[in-house]
């Protein structure tokens, strides 16, 4: 048996996603439902056996397991003064938009985008100024004449990129992420990139780290990277904050310090170590049953509920899904496929932009879960669209 196809009861073990009801079936929030690389899981019972668990430094090995990552599988020589301890990708994010912007000043969004970066911008008294992508047969393309239009309001400083994209699963191009670098700083706005998804893409596909597109891209730039979303260990709090620029590495340094979010549990660093060390095998193997899982159910969406489209991402476990043609809007849809059938997913309108007429299904499951899933989206479909 596959190791993925194994079925793990996470009902009764704190899980967010899971904290639903016996009928349901949650395949909503970004979070596998597949035990981590049996090498982290080692590194973990290691540390726990030594049985003391105080206060903890970032040793060197953190900083050269990123190095060595991301040169041997992004291509991107990372230095080490570049990168910073942190404890979460969206911590590193507000603390960022706090220091880096002022109250009211706009902070640009590629829309739809992942909900929490609007979080990020309203707690911290900023503006969001949506760039919405262009949708066309399946296919998401930037505005680049709209993204210029609004990185030239001076009140704008700070644009929050998705890279690999969250929720459309769409791979940004070198030449595409070079062009966004030109146009942002040719007006004076910084890039904070998020690509927590980075090594979850299709096998055989890279995806190129915003801060490698050009040197510009590198000099405006702050970028957050994590192990936690690719090997599932997301519980551990574990990120890094990759800054080549030095006024800029400053300025955020001293922001995740005075937010409190730089100093790590005990475990944070092993669990990094660990994975970057020794989780490839696991990583790969991962890739290729996440990309059965995409294919399978964009065939299965496509013979068996065809009045919805799939669009066809190349990175991350999410599928988005195209349910213009039902007429409800998706917080609606969302709720009346989880009251009719169980099935959580994520509705669209939380990630603005079109997302109104998608939903987000979470694939990173066994099959024979992901097949259920399938089964009761189509019986809810039927039934409503009847």
């Amino acid at each position: 048996m596959n190791q993925f196809d194994k079925e793990i009861n996470r009902r009764g073990t704190q899980s967010y996603k899971w904290d639903v009801a016996e009928n349901e079936l949650p395949m909503w929030v970004a979070d596998m439902d597949f035990q981590t690389a049996p090498e982290i899981i080692d590194a973990l019972k290691k540390r726990v056996e030594h049985g003391v668990f105080g206060y903890s430094v970032v040793p060197d090995a953190w900083y050269g397991e990123y190095m060595v990552w991301w040169i041997r599988r992004n291509h991107f020589d990372i230095k080490k003064v570049w990168l910073i301890f942190c404890t979460g990708v969206v911590p590193a994010i507000s603390s960022t938009v706090r220091k880096l912007t002022t109250p009211a000043e706009n902070v640009i969004v590629i829309t739809p985008a992942y909900n929490i970066f609007f979080n990020s911008i309203y707690n911290n008294g900023r503006n969001i100024v949506e760039c919405e992508l262009k949708y066309d047969q399946g296919v998401y393309e930037l505005d680049y004449a709209d993204l210029e239009e609004k990185c030239q309001d001076p009140q704008s400083t700070l644009l929050i990129l998705c890279n690999p994209h969250n929720p459309t699963g769409m791979i940004w191009t070198k030449e595409q992420l070079a062009k966004i670098g030109e146009i942002c700083a040719r007006n004076h706005v910084m890039v904070l990139s998020d690509e927590i998804h980075c090594d979850l893409t299709l096998p055989n596909t890279e995806y190129t780290p915003f801060a490698s597109a050009s040197s510009t891209c590198e000099q405006i730039s702050v970028t957050c990277i994590a192990p936690t979303k690719t090997f599932n260990i997301a519980g551990l709090q574990s990120a890094a904050v990759c800054i080549p620029n030095e006024v800029l590495r400053h300025k955020v340094w001293r922001a995740l310090n005075t937010d409190e979010v730089a100093e790590g549990n005990v475990f944070a660093a092993d669990v990094a170590i660990a994975a970057f060390q020794h989780g490839e095998n696991w990583l790969n193997a991962l890739r290729e049953y996440l990309a059965s899982n995409r294919f399978f159910a964009e065939k299965y969406i496509e013979e068996n509920i065809p009045i919805i489209h799939a669009v066809k991402g190349q990175a991350t476990y999410l599928l988005w899904i195209d349910c213009k043609r039902l007429g409800i809007r998706s917080d609606e849809l969302a709720e009346l496929i989880r009251e009719k059938t169980g099935l959580y997913l994520s509705e669209g309108c939380e990630y603005r932009g079109d997302g109104r007429d998608f939903l987000r299904m979470n694939l990173a499951c066994p099959r024979s879960r992901l097949e259920d899933g399938l089964q009761r989206l189509k019986c809810a479909i039927e039934e409503i669209s009847a």
